[in-house]
């Protein structure tokens, strides 16, 4: 079986690889590609229809640098790969730069296109963070202003110089720069406030969560306090008579000092539960064979044989409901397009713990490899006899990465090679986390945030 190409980088903080990682590359590419293609048919017809002359090798050059750096992220990066807040930046840059370079090869602002100078800054806007907009924004104004002054005149077939009057020339420029600046601020507001109800949401539901745990805790927490409060009384009391009685007795007098001592604690413990009660540790937690068996649970009956293989030493993992949805989406993946076999492999690499899972089914077609884990997806076909009466919406593989992700975890999806392990030939996915972010605490009980 075929290893699965990895980045040597670390998986993503959770706050990093969600909400930050904003836009994916292939609708970047794409865009960048209609660009392309727009600028090389204005650049011949501009040439060979408008009979406009223009250093068309120079051009041709700044519209292959465009070329060649999508060619690069096409080969390189899956067409899913979300990036990051700096790598949009650059890319807008990158573009912002090219645009400007070609427009001064073109004639300036007296170039129609110009107004173009205006979709980077929306699409930072929009995307990113005030800061980075403020950034793209100012380099967009210090371009125009340059393209403005510098650049190499319009030059007609008969060989007069396209030239518009100052006072239209200096109201385009004006027009481009009151464009950026607006555009700007009103893209970042609205996107600002879409965020912050998207923010708002995603607070209420775990805010409603947590209220719902402390209510279904309240009660028991309430009366555990109730029924010990007298048992601990009298042991104080007891042990408090036991000491003055056991003055000549220093042995005997710190047994009954460790006992009342004991009680008061029993006592802060009941009044910290009865304020917003104990993290529960071990309801999320658990033996990695344990958390593993019970994301396959639901599947282990449904005709196909799932396979568990595990490290020699079975690690106390994180008990999240992300992981167990998440894996248990993957495994259900796994188990609907299986011919007979699944295998779940869990092993350590240095810091990390890495989990694959592997069919012998027909795998992901090729063509949509880059593309796995993407909402919508249904083009992997599965026998009617595999899935009686289900008919999916490509929304399990994406739901299964996007919880997975928020702990933390890294996936990538293959296909095995039949040549380097016969009987497992079908699909694989690899996920990994660091250890830090799935071992789980030591100790039963942990202080709740709430009642700090």
């Amino acid at each position: 079986m075929a290893a699965l190409p990895l980045s040597p980088d670390e998986p993503p903080l959770p706050g990093t690889q969600a909400p930050g990682d904003l836009l994916r590359l292939g609708t970047l590419n794409l865009l960048r590609w209609i660009a392309i293609g727009g600028q090389i048919i204005a650049l011949l017809a501009a040439q060979f229809w408008l009979e406009i002359r223009l250093p068309l090798g120079l051009c041709l050059l700044v519209v292959g640098a465009s070329v060649i750096v999508n060619l690069i992220s096409v080969f390189i990066f899956p067409e899913s790969t979300r990036l990051t807040e700096r790598q949009v930046f650059f890319t807008l840059l990158f573009d912002l730069t090219q645009l400007a370079t070609l427009l001064m090869l073109t004639g300036g602002l007296t170039n129609p296109f110009a107004l173009l100078f205006l979709a980077p800054v929306t699409i930072s806007a929009t995307a990113l963070e005030g800061r980075a907009t403020l950034v793209l924004g100012t380099v967009a104004l210090v371009l125009v202003s340059v393209v403005a002054l510098f650049a190499v005149p319009m030059s007609m077939g008969d060989g007069t110089i396209f030239a518009l009057p100052r006072l239209f020339s200096f109201g385009f420029w004006l027009a481009i720069v009151i464009g950026i600046v607006f555009l700007g601020i009103y893209a970042h507001r609205v996107a600002a406030e879409i965020h912050a109800m998207q923010d708002a949401l995603l607070a209420t539901q775990m805010a409603l969560a947590r209220a719902q745990k402390l209510t279904d805790l309240g009660g028991v927490v309430a009366a555990a306090a109730h029924e010990l409060g007298t048992p601990l009384a009298t042991i104080k009391l007891v042990s408090a008579e036991l000491m003055e009685e056991l003055e000549n007795h220093p042995d005997l007098r710190d047994d009954a000092q460790l006992i009342r001592d004991q009680a008061d604690r029993c006592r802060d413990i009941l009044r910290s539960m009865g304020q917003a009660g104990k993290d529960d540790r071990l309801m999320r937690q658990g033996p990695l064979s344990l958390v593993l068996r019970e994301a396959a649970e639901p599947h282990l009956k449904r005709g196909k044989a799932v396979h568990f293989t595990l490290p020699d030493s079975d690690p106390v993992v994180q008990r999240q409901p992300e992981i167990l949805h998440g894996l248990r989406n993957l495994i259900q993946n796994a188990v609907d397009f299986a011919d007979a076999n699944v295998w779940v492999d869990a092993e350590w690499r240095g810091d990390r713990l890495v989990l694959r899972i592997v069919d012998d089914g027909p795998g992901y077609p090729p063509h949509l490899l880059g593309r796995m884990g993407e909402p919508f997806l249904r083009n992997r076909k599965a026998d009617p006899a595999q899935r009686p009466g289900y008919e999916g919406m490509g929304l399990g593989m994406f739901i299964a990465k996007t919880l997975l992700e928020r702990t933390g975890a890294r996936l990538s999806f293959a296909n095995a090679q039949p040549e380097a392990m016969a009987d497992r030939r079908g699909a694989i996915v690899e996920v990994i986390w660091p250890a830090n972010r799935i071992l789980a605490e030591t100790g039963a009980l942990g202080e709740n945030p709430l009642n700090s």
